[in-house]
Order: C-alpha cells, then structure tokens, then sequence
C-alpha cells in the first residue's frame, strides 16, 4: 500500500471512528435516559431502533448520491449533521423531541458507511483491500470503544447525559473541517477522464498517489452471492444492533463495581474495555484475510459467533464480562471480510449503492435487534433475550455455508476492482 494511500485510508478510518461514536452515544447513556424520563428498557430499546432505523435506510440514497457527486461531500455533510443533532440532543426538553434528535442523527449517520467503504474500495487495489479494510475497521472498534470511554469520563465529572451530546458537537465540527480540506478523492478524478489516454490525464497524478485502479473491469456482478451477503449481514445487523444497545446494562449485572466509582461510569468503563477486544478482531482478520478465500474464513468467524453467544445466555456474574468479551473478539472479525466481498462481488460503477444496500439491510432491517432486546428483557429476561441471538448467529453461520458452496460453483475469471 502506497503512502498516499495510506494516508488517505487513515483520514476516512478517522471519521468511521466517529460515526461508531456517535452510534454508541445512545447505548451508553440508555440507561440515564430510561431513569430521567421514568420508561423501561422497551421504551429505550425503541429509541435505539428510531436512531438505527434511518442509519440503514438512507444508505441506499448516500450511496447513489456518492456514485453520482463522489464520497468527499457526502463525508462532509455526515460529519456536519451529526455535530448538529448533538446539539439538538444536548436542547431537547422531552423524550419525543429526544425521539426527532435520534431520527435526525441516525440520518446523518447513514451517509458515512456506504460513501466511505467505497471510497477505500476504489483507491486501494484488489490484495491490499483486506488490510484496508481492517485498518477501517480497527478504527471503527476504537471508535466503538470510545464511546463509552468518553462517557464514563464526562459521567465521572458530576454531569447529566446530556452534556456528552454537547461534547460531541466539537469532534464532528473539526471533522468536517479536515475532510473538507485534506482529503483528496483520486477516483473521481480519474472517472471524470477516463476517455482521455492514461499519460494525457488531467487527474495524472491518480497513478502516482493512489493504487486505485479502473472502475470497472467486471461488466456483471455476481449478484446471486452479493444477495446471500447482505442477508447474512441482515442477521448479523440484528445480532449487532440488540447487543450494543444493552451491551452496559449486560455488563452493569456482573456486580464488579467499585463503590467509589459511579453506576454510569462504572458500567462504561467495563463496555469500552469489552470493545477494545474487538479491535484485536478486526486486525486480525485484517491480517489474515487473502481476496481468493474470504469466503472461507466468513464461514469459520459466522459458526464460532454462535456458541460464544449462547455462552452470553447462559453467563452471569464475572462470567458476563468474560463472554462478552469472547464474543466480541469473534464477531468484530466479520467486518473487514464482509466489506471485502462486496467489493468483490459488486462492479466498480455501483460500488457506493453496493454498500448502500447493504447497510440497509445490516443496519436497517437489523436495527430491530435493538427493539426486540428490549421487548425480551422486559418480559422473558437475559437467558431468553440472549439465547435468541444465538439462534439468529446459527442461521447466519448455515447461510453462509450456503454462499460458500455457491461461490465455489460459480467461479469467475475476472473480479471487480
């Protein structure tokens, strides 16, 4: 991977840190804001889905709007809008305008991922996607991580919820700031000529600067695998939305808390150092994947999620911190793999939709998970609400089984870039 290519994967991996920061905001405060307003864990559960619903589906739009006019201003208007919902967040004077808040965010925060996968997909080539993409996805667990960290921090200074979302108000407005100014899109560049001669290009210095190669070199994508993809991530979108949004309330009933620590910090601390693992995931499987078996290696992470869920169901005690942290080391890996077959499998051109669509389903139709968490603790408790998981893994890993047999059938003899 060339320098300038780095540098540009780190400036994006950036703002996808961000984008999981302002995710986990939400989950990190949940219980604070059930407490202030005086609703259960399914009221809340439902605010993590208004926030997540908009997050899924108004990626299919960013991506089409990232094909046509490119991935730079879409980041942009990401980050500025996500500052502005924090404040709106930071003013609000009742739980409904809380709901329009999380809507509003959630909207925002659906342009980042299919304007920024795409954006690393095309300036990186075809063997150094993966670690790419793991290098993304590193940034994405510490942005996770961070969430909570930076709320047990303000917590800890005597402060309400409210003021993380005053605090997220700077980072997104520096953000978009340096995208704005620092980042440089070499693909645009080269699409906007590409009739004109490689070494007669005004956009030259695409060759020099960024490993980006053609747009399209596979006229048909392989759209019977891409389908099967994105299902398994719709499940896994679930799985992800119903266990980061209780993920502090899990680990709150491990009753390790020190007296002298606050409950709210107390139970974001134990969930960043939970997150953290998942960065060790993310580069591992950055590390290890190769572009001609990822689809393998999808298979083996997808069937060793689901007993380290059911161990979630089943733990309790000190034993809540200890498996969900086994978990999170095996379904972080997901990520740099799952990204990297999308690419694969989608043409260059429809790339940003690709990840569009994907993240609709993995996000929106996966943010009933969070939903479905809060409905099932109310009612049923942690073995049921966890077990359920466990069987929506199970059912992602046997689909995945399936993609790989498909895969193998329906070799092809040139990829997408």
């Amino acid at each position: 991977m060339s320098p300038a290519t780095l540098r540009l994967v780190l400036i994006v991996s950036c703002a996808h840190a961000l984008v999981h920061v302002y995710e986990l905001s939400l989950p990190s405060v949940e219980q604070l804001i059930g407490n202030e307003f005086g609703v259960s864990a399914q009221v809340t559960g439902w605010l993590g889905t208004c926030w997540r619903l908009p997050f899924g589906l108004g990626a299919v739009l960013a991506g089409w709007l990232a094909d046509r006019h490119g991935s730079k201003p879409m980041l942009v208007t990401y980050l500025a809008g996500c500052a502005a919902t924090s404040l709106l967040a930071w003013w609000v004077p009742g739980l409904s305008w809380l709901f329009v808040a999380m809507f509003a965010m959630g909207t925002f925060a659906s342009i980042y991922h299919p304007a920024g996968l795409a954006l690393i997909s095309h300036e990186t080539a075809p063997q150094h996607r993966p670690l790419a993409l793991g290098y993304h996805g590193i940034f994405g667990s510490l942005g996770i991580a961070g969430a909570p960290l930076l709320t047990a921090s303000v917590l800890s200074l005597g402060v309400n919820w409210r003021h993380i979302y005053a605090v997220l108000v700077v980072p997104g407005a520096v953000m978009a700031v340096a995208v704005a100014l620092l980042l440089v899109e070499h693909h645009r560049l080269g699409r906007k000529h590409e009739a004109q001669p490689a070494e007669t290009k005004k956009g030259k210095r695409v060759a020099a600067t960024s490993e980006a190669v053609p747009p399209v070199t596979e006229p048909h994508g392989r759209w019977t695998a891409y389908f099967l993809l994105i299902a398994i991530g719709t499940l896994f979108g679930f799985v992800y939305a119903a266990l980061m949004h209780f993920l502090p309330r899990y680990l709150d009933g491990a009753g390790l808390r020190p007296e002298r620590i606050s409950p709210g910090a107390w139970r974001n601390y134990l969930t960043a150092a939970v997150l953290l693992v998942g960065c060790v995931g993310q580069y591992a499987a950055g590390r290890m994947a190769r572009h001609d078996r990822l689809e393998k290696m999808l298979v083996l992470i997808l069937v060793t999620s689901t007993p380290a869920m059911f161990g979630m169901a089943w733990a309790s005690g000190a034993g809540r911190v200890l498996a969900a942290t086994l978990f999170a080391l095996v379904h972080f890996m997901h990520q740099p793999v799952y990204n990297s077959l999308i690419a694969h499998y989608v043409p260059g051109s429809r790339r940003s939709l690709g990840f569009g669509l994907s993240n609709l389903m993995t996000f929106g139709v996966g943010s009933l998970g969070a939903g479905y968490a809060g409905w099932m603790q109310a009612s049923q408790g942690q073995w049921a609400t966890y077990a359920g998981l466990g069987c929506v893994t199970g059912l992602a890993a046997a689909l995945g089984m399936t993609l790989s047999r498909v895969v193998a059938r329906s070799p092809v003899k040139k990829h997408a870039p």
